[in-house]
C-alpha cells in the first residue's frame, strides 16, 4: 500500500493490489482531511460529507466511467455496463426505476423467508465435515446462487451456473479488471443466453414470480424493451449473487472479531436484520460509492472541476468517528443508516433481498456455529472497489 502527501492532502495509490481501504493509513488520512487524492480521482472519507455527495446536484452517478478507468470503451462489456439503471440519470433512471420496482415486492420477498430459512440449515447440514467448512464454497456461493434460483423460480440445482458466470462478472469490479476481461465477456454472454431462455419461458408459461413481473412490467403505455429487459435480469443475477455471497463472508470475519456479539445473535435470532446494517456498516463489501462532477462547482475548502470522479468511502465514513464514536461493534445500537447499498436516487434497487435473505442466514450460523475461527488457506480479492473472500476455511464447535 502507498501512501503520500500532496500539498497537505492525503494521496493513495488505490490501484496498487496491496492497497487497503480499510487500513489504519485511511482512518489516520481521515482524521488529517475530509478527502484524499488517489489516481482515480477524489476520495471521500468522512460520514457527513458522504452523505452530503451522495445526494449532491452536481454530481452524477460515477460508475459509468469505471470501464474506461481501466482502458475499456468498446465491446460487449463496456455495452452491458453503459446499460445499467445505476449508471442511468434523470428520466431514463427514474423510468427503469419505476418499471422494475414492482419486481421488488415486498410481499413476494417476505413469502420466500421460510424457503431461505430451510435453505440456510440444508446447507450447514452438508458440511463435508462436521466442525470445519471451507466456507464460501460451503455455504455463502451456494446460498446467495440458490436464493436468486429461488427468485428466478428455476430448479435450484442450477445454481453453479449462475455462481461461476457471476463470480467471474465481478472480476471486473476489482482493480485486476483489465486482465480480466476476456473470460469476463465470455461469463457475459452465458449469463445472457440464460436469461433468453428465462425470458421466453415465463412469455409462454407465465407464473407469480419475480421473472413474469419483470417480463410483465409496464406503466400506462410504457414497457421494458428487449434489452432492456435482458440486460435488467442480468444485472439483478449478478448483483444479487456477488453481493450476497461476498457480504456473507466479510461477516463471518468480522462476527470472528467480536465473538461476543455472534454468541447474543445465537441468543437473540431477531437481531438478524440489525446484524446485517451493522456488518454492512463496518465491514461492506460496496467498499466506494461513485459520483461523477457534472460541472465546476466549490464544496467547503475545494474546487472540483467538471469529469471529476468521486469515489465515497462507504466504510471509512461507517466507523467515523465524529458520527460513531470509538470504534465498536454492536448488534443492539441505534446507528445512522450506512452506505453500503449507496444512497439518493441510486439507492440500490434489490436491497430488500438482500437484507432478508442475510438476515435469516447469519441468525442461524451462529446457532449451529459456535466459536467459529479462521483457518490458515484464507484468501481475499483486493480491499478496494468491492471486496470478499475468494476462501475462507473456518473451524468451529457443532452446536449439540
Amino acid at each position: 500500500m502507498t501512501g503520500t502527501v500532496l500539498d497537505a492532502v492525503p494521496y493513495f495509490d488505490v490501484a496498487d493490489p496491496n492497497f487497503s481501504i480499510t487500513s489504519t493509513a485511511v482512518h489516520e488520512a481521515r482524521e488529517r482531511s475530509w478527502y484524499a487524492r488517489t489516481n482515480y480521482g477524489l476520495a471521500v472519507l468522512r460520514y457527513d460529507d458522504v452523505n452530503r455527495l451522495l445526494k449532491h446536484p452536481k454530481l452524477r452517478q460515477g460508475s459509468v466511467a469505471w470501464p474506461a478507468h481501466n482502458g475499456v470503451t468498446e465491446g460487449p462489456f463496456a455495452r452491458w455496463w453503459d446499460s445499467w439503471i445505476l449508471n442511468k440519470e434523470g428520466e431514463e433512471h427514474h423510468r427503469l426505476r419505476r418499471l422494475m420496482n414492482p419486481a421488488f415486492s415486498p410481499r413476494l420477498i417476505g413469502s420466500l423467508v421460510p424457503r431461505f430459512q430451510a435453505l440456510a440449515a440444508e446447507l450447514i447440514d452438508g458440511f463435508a465435515e462436521p466442525d470445519r467448512c471451507e466456507f464460501v464454497s460451503e455455504f455463502a456461493e451456494p446460498y446467495a446462487a440458490r436464493v436468486i434460483a429461488i427468485m428466478l423460480g428455476i430448479p435450484e440445482s442450477e445454481w453453479p451456473v449462475i455462481a461461476q458466470e457471476s463470480a467471474t462478472l465481478g472480476l471486473a469490479l476489482s482493480v485486476t479488471f483489465r486482465e480480466n476481461l476476456p473470460k469476463i465477456e465470455a461469463a457475459l454472454a452465458r449469463l445472457y443466453a440464460y436469461a433468453d431462455e428465462l425470458i421466453a419461458d415465463r412469455r409462454r408459461t407465465p407464473r407469480d414470480d419475480f421473472v413474469t413481473r419483470l417480463v410483465n412490467a409496464s406503466r400506462d403505455t410504457d414497457k421494458l424493451s428487449e434489452q432492456e429487459l435482458r440486460d435488467g435480469l442480468l444485472l439483478l443475477i449478478f448483483g444479487g449473487f456477488d453481493t450476497t455471497r461476498n457480504q456473507l463472508g466479510l461477516a463471518m470475519q468480522t462476527f470472528i472479531r467480536h465473538p461476543d456479539q455472534w454468541r447474543l445473535l445465537a441468543e437473540r435470532p431477531e437481531l438478524g436484520g440489525k446484524a446485517v446494517e451493522e456488518v454492512m456498516r463496518v465491514n461492506p463489501t460496496v467498499r466506494w460509492v461513485t459520483r461523477e462532477a457534472v460541472e465546476d462547482f466549490t464544496y467547503k475548502d475545494l474546487e472540483i472541476t467538471a469529469g471529476t470522479t468521486i469515489h465515497l468511502w462507504s466504510e471509512s465514513a461507517g466507523t467515523d468517528p465524529r458520527v460513531f464514536g470509538e470504534p465498536s461493534f454492536d448488534i443492539t445500537a441505534e446507528r445512522k443508516p450506512h452506505f453500503g447499498f449507496g444512497g439518493g436516487a441510486h439507492h440500490c434497487l434489490g436491497h430488500f433481498v438482500a437484507r432478508s435473505d442475510m438476515s435469516e442466514a447469519l441468525p442461524l450460523l451462529a446457532r449451529r456455529l459456535r466459536d467459529p475461527r479462521i483457518l490458515d488457506g484464507a484468501e481475499w480479492l483486493p480491499d478496494s472497489g468491492n471486496t470478499g473472500p475468494v476462501r475462507l476455511p473456518i473451524g468451529f464447535t457443532p452446536a449439540s
